[in-house]
């Protein structure tokens, strides 16, 4: 019996081991993998202490920080189901059964798929959801990438510097990201911005070779090489069906980070804290911790 299981060790998760480790507590972190978002993310500008800095590199630091405490992790592990019996939170992964008193879910979100023919044939075969991740392969190819908002300019920008010729598709009339990010892409002559544009079509024979470009004009197809999908991310919230969420699926906290459950608590984008920011993440996770030792220290077991 564990007095905590952290489930997700993106920034929240990680930062609320550091704050469990700090006040002595029996926990358990359980994470599919480590560093969450903030590893596939490019270059980061607006992490405090770091004027620059990449996702992975930060994400190495936020590891280097837990392990520093010598915590259980265990790390390659997915969470199935979250129940509560009375005083006991039971945490079911793929491989074995968990008990603890309190539980922080920091679970975070995942990529959102297209939904359009072909994308599951060629998922790793030219289709990806990670730039940071997989934009070494397209060295010197044509790809397109699939969005219009931070994300997706942030895809953008680290494929200039690899790909020979990238395409933005943006269902929008306009990009939404951050105007920095705007004006570096509207800057570089190897993208061009295809808006109120979405696909229809993935092709190929074994790996992607182009894509259907629907427009107000009609449909066209478009050689590309590569499709980077980034139209945007979904809550993993599914293993904990008990726990009230919104109408984006996304976990219900209060300004304790408490869900409808007394002793699981929430943090991170898996929440609907708005703004979905590493730094806010890091904090909430924070937080989180502090209610789980207040609300261990306040009942009797």
């Amino acid at each position: 019996m564990n007095d905590l299981i952290i489930v997700g060790a993106g920034p929240a998760g990680i930062t609320a081991s550091v704050y469990a480790a700090r006040k002595k507590m029996d926990f358990l972190v359980i994470s599919r993998d480590i560093g969450g978002q903030a590893a596939w993310s490019g270059d980061i500008e607006n992490y405090t202490g770091y004027q620059f800095i990449t996702g992975p590199e930060l994400a190495r630091k936020f590891e280097e920080h837990m392990r520093k405490y010598g915590i259980s992790v265990r790390d390659g592990e997915s969470v199935i189901d979250i129940k509560k019996d009375k005083d006991v939170i039971s945490v079911r992964t793929d491989k074995a059964v968990y008990q603890a008193r309190s539980v922080i879910i920091a679970s975070g979100k995942r990529s959102r798929e297209l939904g359009v023919p072909q994308e599951d044939k060629f998922k790793n075969h030219g289709l990806t959801y990670c730039a940071t991740c997989d934009g070494p392969l397209f060295a010197g190819k044509t790809v397109a990438v699939i969005g219009g908002g931070n994300s997706a300019l942030d895809a953008a920008l680290q494929l200039v510097n690899i790909a020979a010729k990238v395409y933005i598709i943006n269902i929008s009339s306009a990009l939404v990201g951050d105007a920095v990010m705007r004006e570096k892409i509207e800057a570089n002559a190897k993208v061009s911005v295809l808006n109120n544009a979405q696909v229809a079509a993935i092709y190929g024979d074994r790996m992607v070779s182009g894509i259907r470009v629907k427009t107000d004009s009609g449909e066209s197809d478009l050689s590309v090489e590569g499709v980077f999908v980034e139209i945007g991310l979904a809550p993993n919230s599914d293993l904990a069906p008990a726990i009230r969420k919104n109408s984006f699926n996304e976990i219900k906290v209060d300004s304790s980070n408490q869900t409808n459950l007394p002793g699981i608590f929430a943090a991170g984008d898996v929440t609907d804290v708005p703004e979905k920011q590493i730094i806010v993440a890091a904090g909430e996770g924070a937080k989180a911790a502090l209610s789980a030792f207040r609300y261990l220290s306040q009942h009797k077991f």
